[in-house]
């Protein structure tokens, strides 16, 4: 497991409490896991995705993530309609393990409500949330 101080915590994306990471993209905005959440899953092995068209509210589970450990439910860090999934998640899951801020994005949304981006955690907010956590 990494300490807190190696997690990979780019700049441009604002998180959730449940460890998602959203990065606006336009009118659109890009879903995946932090670095901190596939460190803690361990190896994932499987996503289960919603269907494009779907429409899911804030804090709404929207699939699932399976890894060696653990299955975990996926929230979605603002409401609205999934555009897009990862296809390439399908035959590589690792690489949510491998490049969880880029490559192994999940979803892509149209936001129901613009205004829910706001919030979400910066960086700052999200390391001291990280450092309330260790052990």
């Amino acid at each position: 497991m990494k300490e807190i101080h190696e997690l990979i915590i780019p700049e441009d994306l604002l998180f959730a409490e449940d460890h998602e990471w959203a990065r606006q993209e336009n009118d659109k905005v890009r879903v995946g896991i932090s670095d901190y959440a596939q460190d803690q899953l361990g190896d994932i092995v499987y996503v289960e995705f919603p269907e494009p068209g779907q429409i899911f509210s804030k804090n709404e589970p929207f699939g699932s993530i399976e890894s060696v450990k653990a299955v975990s439910e996926l929230y979605m860090p603002i409401g609205g309609e999934i555009l897009e999934i990862n296809k390439a998640l399908d035959d590589y899951p690792d690489l949510i393990n491998k490049s969880p801020n880029d490559q192994g994005w999940l979803i892509l949304v149209k936001p129901t409500d613009k205004s829910e981006i706001k919030s979400l955690m910066k960086k700052n907010a999200y390391m001291e949330m990280l450092k309330g956590l260790e052990v």
